[in-house]
Formats: C-alpha cells, structure tokens, sequence
C-alpha cells in the first residue's frame, strides 16, 4: 500500500465517522433531556463539540432550533467529495492525473 492509499483510507474513515456522529447529535437535539455528560452521548458529543461550539457563535438557532449538526454534515461531506470523490484530489492522484 503506498502512502496515498492509507491517506485515502484514514481520511475517507474519518469524515465518515465524523459525518455518521453529527448525524446522531442532530438526532440527540430531538431530545434535550439527554445528558450530553454521560455515557453513551458523550461518546457522541466529545468528538463533535469542538465543532459546534465556535460554530454556534457563528450561526444562532432558527426558531430555536441548533442548526449547527446540519451544516456541519454538509461540511463534512462537501469535503469528502472534493477529496474522495470521483474527481476528489486524491483520487486523481492516486490515478496518476495532473490537475
């Protein structure tokens, strides 16, 4: 395995995994008793809070409604089509094509 494979591999893991995570807090924000301190959310709401916290001074809620999960999965995909995708940076390198 060269080294753009285990990059293509680690990245296309991890904004999946962070993608899969904010989907489940924007299902977590359905429920607002949910102590986000606790196990299991907090498996959920570690990882993806760094994100959302500097994003929420940025974008107020709608109606009261935390809409920062949502942008952040368009985010999170967004990117991984521009790197993974079918003409994502790495994959043309990895095709050996020049930009």
């Amino acid at each position: 395995m060269d080294s753009l494979t285990i990059a293509s591999w680690s990245l296309g893991s991890a904004l999946g995994i962070m993608t899969f995570l904010f989907i489940f807090r924007i299902v977590l924000t359905w429920y607002p008793q949910a102590d986000l301190k606790r196990f299991p959310f907090n498996v959920i709401a570690v990882p993806t809070e760094p994100f959302l916290a500097p994003s929420r001074k940025i974008v107020s809620p709608i109606g009261g409604v935390d809409i920062t999960p949502i942008l952040w999965v368009g985010i999170m995909s967004f990117l991984r089509e521009i790197i993974l995708g079918q003409q994502g940076l790495l994959t043309m390198m990895m095709e050996g094509k020049t930009f």
